[in-house]
């Protein structure tokens, strides 16, 4: 009586071995994104304890200051905006960045994040 052998086959594996290669194609593409957006969120967190981010003007310089630190380029001047909240300031950046994926096809990802800043106005 003959077992007959059961497993992938060479195209099978191959198959397997491309997705599975596409999809990390894939990660490596977004890892950079969201690793920024991390550092965006960071920078933030940290700013809103600052003595003096409760001035607009101030807080910009000193959130880009922080951004040139973490070596990030997709967060413009016209991405940040400032409102009024309480009885302070609330920061909220909304950027969208977009990355080629292959030939005219982009990966674009849309992030957007607010922090009240709680430092004091410098007078």
């Amino acid at each position: 009586m003959k077992h007959k052998q059961g497993g992938m086959t060479l195209l099978s594996f191959v198959m397997v071995l491309a997705v599975v290669g596409f999809a990390l194609f894939i990660g490596m593409k977004l890892f950079p994104m969201y690793q920024e957006f991390y550092a965006v969120k960071t920078s933030m967190a940290a700013l809103a304890k600052e003595p003096g981010s409760g001035d607009p003007t101030r807080a910009r310089e000193m959130f880009f200051k922080r951004m040139d630190l973490n070596y990030s380029e997709s967060v413009k001047p016209g991405d940040l905006k400032f409102d009024r909240a309480g009885g302070g300031m609330r920061m909220t950046v909304d950027y969208e960045v977009r990355r080629p994926l292959v030939g005219n096809l982009d990966i674009v990802a849309h992030f957007e994040h607010s922090q009240d800043l709680t430092g004091s106005s410098v007078d």
